[in-house]
């Protein structure tokens, strides 16, 4: 889904690239409350797994291409702000050296990415999240359902802006018919991953995962007392 040079035009992309530096003065300010010696090793982690999964590209059509975005995964597992910032750091770098996503348009590549996938996975993970039972082992379904919803979102939101400016000679409709029927086969991979990387995460370290600490708050203390018998 990374957007190329040319692809819109120029005031949207100037568009797009002011929503994209107001999305990280947020992102910057929010992830104050969320980084601390846990989450800041994971988020590192994050960013290089999203980095590499990112890599691995294929045509979409009318000059996109398809991949993994990973905005779910990093909400969950490194909270919604700091999961902002992963991906428009792993998108910075693969502009700038690896060519991925034009340059100029750097700011709707973010606004997609960390602001509309990333957003987008957290508020449908604490809204499955909510409807679910709350424990643990519900973490990794509502964080597979977020992915599985951002992706296609996503898509459309990408859509959206060919829609006000497209600067491709490609109509309006075989756009939407290729973002949204290739990109919902990759979401359906995507919630598979994310399944089984949170699910992973959560088995071993649940502390973790800043998506889990609601249900870890949540759950009684377990107070064991030791003592001799008679």
């Amino acid at each position: 889904m990374h957007v190329p040079d040319g692809f819109l035009d120029a005031p949207t992309s100037l568009a797009t690239g002011a929503v994209a530096a107001a999305g990280i003065a947020v992102a910057l300010r929010g992830a104050r409350r969320e980084l601390d010696d846990r989450t800041a090793p994971m988020a590192g982690l994050v960013a290089a797994f999203v980095f590499a999964a990112q890599m691995l590209n294929f045509p979409v059509g009318a000059g996109t291409s398809g991949h993994l975005l990973g905005g779910a995964l990093a909400a969950v597992l490194v909270g919604p702000y700091t999961g902002a910032l992963c991906l428009a750091v792993v998108l910075l770098v693969q502009g700038l050296l690896f060519a991925d996503g034009g340059i100029t348009a750097l700011g709707t590549n973010i606004t997609l990415f960390s602001i509309v996938a990333v957003g987008t996975g957290w508020l449908v993970f604490r809204l499955v999240q909510r409807l679910l039972p709350s424990r643990l082992s519900m973490v990794p379904v509502a964080a597979g359902v977020a992915a599985l919803v951002s992706v296609p979102v996503t898509a459309l939101a990408f859509v959206g802006l060919f829609a006000i400016g497209g600067q491709a000679p490609v109509s309006l409709a075989a756009v939407t018919t290729a973002m949204l029927s290739w990109h919902v086969l990759i979401g359906i991979g995507e919630a598979v991953i994310t399944t089984l990387a949170v699910g992973s995460v959560v088995a071993t370290r649940p502390d973790l995962v800043y998506g889990a600490r609601s249900v870890l708050r949540s759950r009684p203390l377990e107070v064991r007392t030791t003592g001799a018998t008679a």
